[in-house]
């Protein structure tokens, strides 16, 4: 029975010191007998079955003693069978990739070609033994990879967006400082900066708070017309039934009306003025010492005599 807690397979590495040392190290005619102390080996395949009868007969014996025998009888049987794929390019000592590849198959005898299911594959580096992962095993992993990384982008690029009433909606620009830069800000930290700098400073911090509630106040007043943009109000109410409207008003008494203060306002306006120049035009007064001439006047029922 399998262990619910022991961890998959293709996430364990196997070694074993020990059996490597007792075969001789891993060669061509030890590789499949050291792969056979892994877990990754099944008991019931061809290749267990064929050593335990070359272990008790003697006629057998010289199908151990190398894999190139040993694959030509698992060849001719059928069944599940484990094999060497690949082997290291170069065998000497300290050469080669020094990396072996077996894989587990199902045989079928058949004509002219045996039938080869291939179940999986497994890596010998040194003394370590790898299982390969499937296929959908590594896509699964980079999906869920590019997943995680979308989740960190969208979220990052959710706290990077800003939006005000001029321009909307836009992305804040990244300010990169260099380390002789910060280090070159640090120092001049303790500096005393002018009047006209330390009202800027103090200025900084309101223009932000401002540009917020400018934002807040623009959304807020962009939901009130979504909310009651549809809802207006006539100037002249309808009145009446239905198929019966009349306006309750005309509004030509409004038109009148406001006509009739614009002519007064432009009377009283023009009455002033002609005080005004009333006022200013006024006889002049004749010089000190001159007498003015009179005019006599004449007598009713007097007649101009004759001379």
């Amino acid at each position: 029975m399998v262990n619910s807690n022991e961890p998959p397979l293709d996430e364990i590495q196997w070694r074993d010191p020990v059996s490597a040392q007792r075969m001789g190290g891993i060669h061509s005619n030890s590789v499949l007998f050291y792969f056979a102390e892994s877990p990754f080996f099944d008991r019931t395949s061809n290749n267990a079955v064929l050593y335990n009868q070359a272990r008790f007969n003697e006629n057998m014996w010289p199908l151990i003693q190398s894999r190139e025998a040993f694959e030509g009888r698992l060849r001719d049987m059928s069944g599940l069978e484990y094999i060497v794929a690949q082997e290291p390019a170069e065998m000497a000592p300290g050469t080669g990739t020094g990396v072996w590849v077996v894989h587990k198959q199902t045989r079928r005898k058949k004509d002219p070609e045996d039938e080869i299911t291939l179940h999986s594959a497994y890596y010998i580096v040194g003394e370590n033994i790898y299982m390969a992962p499937t296929l959908a095993d590594i896509l699964s992993s980079r999906m869920v990879t590019i997943t995680s990384a979308l989740g960190k982008c969208f979220a990052a690029a959710d706290n990077a967006q800003t939006w005000s009433p001029s321009l909307g909606h836009r992305y804040k620009t990244p300010q990169t400082i260099t380390n002789a830069r910060q280090q070159a800000l640090e120092s001049k930290g303790t500096t005393p900066m002018p009047e006209s700098q330390e009202n800027q400073a103090t200025l900084e911090p309101k223009k932000s708070s401002q540009t917020v509630l400018d934002s807040r106040l623009a959304e807020h007043s962009f939901m009130i017309h979504m909310k009651y943009g549809g809802e207006y109000m006539d100037e002249n109410p309808i009145t009446g039934k239905p198929g019966h409207f009349t306006l309750s008003s005309t509004g030509r008494k409004d038109k009148l009306q406001a006509l009739g203060n614009l002519n007064t306002s432009f009377k009283t306006a023009t009455t002033e003025s002609e005080k005004k120049d009333a006022k200013g035009d006024k006889t002049p007064k004749t010089p000190t010492g001159m007498s003015k001439s009179k005019r006599r006047k004449s007598k009713a029922g007097a007649t101009p005599t004759s001379s």
